[in-house]
């Protein structure tokens, strides 16, 4: 990793940022437990921003991958990048998302799961959230609700209404 920090530092100071993203772009598709490590590299030379473009990236990955970088992240302790990771994230395709959530919960990563399924319910609608939850009702409903909760009475109001709409039962 201190290769990538140094080609970047080179990159960067010679005023090449197309090809710095291009590293940034091959270094998020590394495996997910070199990322906590490489986050740290990056911060301590001065790369916040470059780190932060890399989680970008590292947002589009396949839900799989996705899941297994947040869960990475989280097991390092960085759940500040974990949850910025989901955030960015949570804009795909529902299938996407409910890959990703039962990736995540079938690792044991509860809180990382909740974190995207909150991002999720944040940015779409409770049509959609109720959508996302006919994925698989009984592992869905509940925690889309909890994070409808979080936000605020009115999201959660919505949420239950949408999913009895569809056809979701409500414990």
């Amino acid at each position: 990793m201190p290769g990538v920090v140094e080609a970047l530092l080179a990159l960067r100071a010679q005023h090449r940022s197309g090809e710095a993203h291009a590293l940034l772009c091959e270094a998020a598709a590394w495996p997910a437990g070199r990322l906590p490590a490489l986050a740290a590299e990056l911060h301590r030379a001065g790369l916040a921003a470059d780190w932060a473009t890399l989680l970008w990236e590292a947002a589009s990955l396949p839900p799989e991958r996705l899941a297994a970088a947040a869960a990475a992240l989280g097991e390092a302790g960085r759940e500040a990048d974990c949850d910025l990771l989901l955030r960015q994230g949570a804009a795909r395709p529902a299938a996407e998302i409910a890959d990703a959530a039962l990736a995540l919960g079938g690792a044991g990563r509860d809180r990382e799961a909740q974190a995207l399924l909150g991002a999720y319910v944040r940015l779409h609608t409770a049509e959609e959230s109720a959508a996302l939850a006919r994925q698989d009702p009984q592992w869905f409903a509940p925690r889309l609700l909890r994070a409808a909760r979080a936000l605020s009475g009115a999201h959660h109001r919505d949420l239950s209404h949408a999913l009895r709409v569809s056809g979701v039962a409500l414990a």
